[in-house]
């Protein structure tokens, strides 16, 4: 078989030619492309997609953020009619006609691609389908190896993802969470292999705080969006808006709260010289342990020390190391004679950008 040539584009050029932006039905939240919404079986993902394409269908913010109006397809494929006509008379008293419902569809590479393909022909302003759920439209092809596995996870979304690249519009797929839990990436939990994760644009995940709550966390990321996570509530079957954390103050979140204290301290004493141990003892701080002070301190110099002036330096001495910290000021030149290993970044102590202060926490 006969290669054809790459098709490439040069850096010059790209940088000077328009291209149209991605389209997101929700501003910042949900864009073009493949998304997928996972949660544990009954906590009120149908719901929730019934209320997202009710909204979108009529150009009504979610969560007060805006949308994108237009036609919204809706495979509700563990349903009935009649079931959907229920949760409508829950919902409101009248409803858009540009959103539809099908409760029966092919699946991927046995005819729902020519499915969904027909429709856009015939709907020409959809701009949202939803695919509820995912496992309804996969044909049981999936190998038992974790290679094919991958493969046919990727395979299934890659085939929805060029359909919804071709029409510029959002495809929104719900899923399912395994039952094992992962806390170091609750995207883990995610039913199948990391194809699914590694294909989509952008992947929601749905969690209940309790088993018995009316509140649940929505975290979101993908290649177009910034994490961020959504507290919501339950109220009379609509899962309303709690407050959304955006990906800077999550990151704020995940700072320990002994680098705040320790901001305050040295700018109250301007300058502080000692080990690990006498620190912890001087701040009060009796549940840090000395071997994680100084890990913690080099781990956030940059987002929490460096933007406040404050300069660290340390020297192993015998059988501990000296931790120096002073609010930032002129070098002492006898540091370099007494051995003070200084911090990557002293060499240029001018700030040449503004960054926010950190709202201080130590108690004056």
């Amino acid at each position: 078989m006969q290669l054809e040539n790459l098709k490439t584009v040069d850096a010059e050029k790209l940088l000077s030619t328009p291209i149209k932006k991605t389209m997101f039905i929700v501003e910042g939240l949900i864009p073009q492309g493949v998304s997928i919404l996972c949660g544990s079986s009954k906590i009120g993902k149908s719901w929730l997609m019934l209320w997202l394409g009710f909204q979108v269908a009529q150009g009504l913010s979610v969560w007060d953020i805006p949308a994108e109006k237009g036609d919204v397809l809706y495979l509700c494929l563990e349903d009935t009619l009649t079931r959907i006509q229920s949760r409508l008379y829950h919902l409101t008293e009248t409803a858009p006609s540009n959103l539809r419902f099908a409760v029966m569809s092919s699946q991927i590479g046995c005819g729902l691609e020519t499915e969904i393909k027909n429709y856009l022909a015939e709907f020409l302003q959809t701009k949202l389908i939803i695919i509820d759920t995912l496992q309804k439209v996969r044909n049981g092809k999936s190998g038992t190896g974790k290679n094919e596995m991958y493969g046919d996870d990727y395979d299934d979304i890659s085939t929805l993802k060029r359909i919804a690249d071709e029409y510029n519009i959002a495809v929104l797929l719900v899923h399912h969470l395994r039952k094992l839990k992962d806390s170091e990436d609750p995207f883990n939990q995610i039913s199948g292999s990391t194809g699914i994760t590694g294909a989509v644009d952008t992947a929601f995940l749905l969690k209940r705080d309790t088993a018995a709550s009316d509140t649940a966390t929505l975290i979101a990321k993908g290649r177009d969006i910034e994490m961020q996570q959504l507290k919501l509530r339950f109220v009379d079957r609509v899962w309303e808006l709690i407050e959304r954390k955006d990906q800077e103050k999550l990151q704020k979140e995940e700072i320990p709260d002994f680098l705040f204290r320790l901001l305050e301290f040295t700018k109250i004493k301007s300058e502080w010289c000692g080990s690990a141990t006498e620190l912890i003892e001087e701040m009060q701080k009796a549940e840090i342990t000395p071997a994680s002070v100084t890990r913690l301190i080099s781990h956030f110099y940059y987002e929490i020390l460096e933007p406040n002036e404050i300069e660290y330096r340390t020297k192993r001495t015998g059988s501990k190391r000296i931790i120096k910290l002073k609010h930032r000021n002129n070098y002492d030149g006898c540091d370099k004679e007494n051995g003070m290993s200084v911090h990557p970044s002293f060499p240029s102590l001018t700030v040449t950008e503004e960054r926010p202060a950190i709202k201080s926490q130590y108690p004056k």
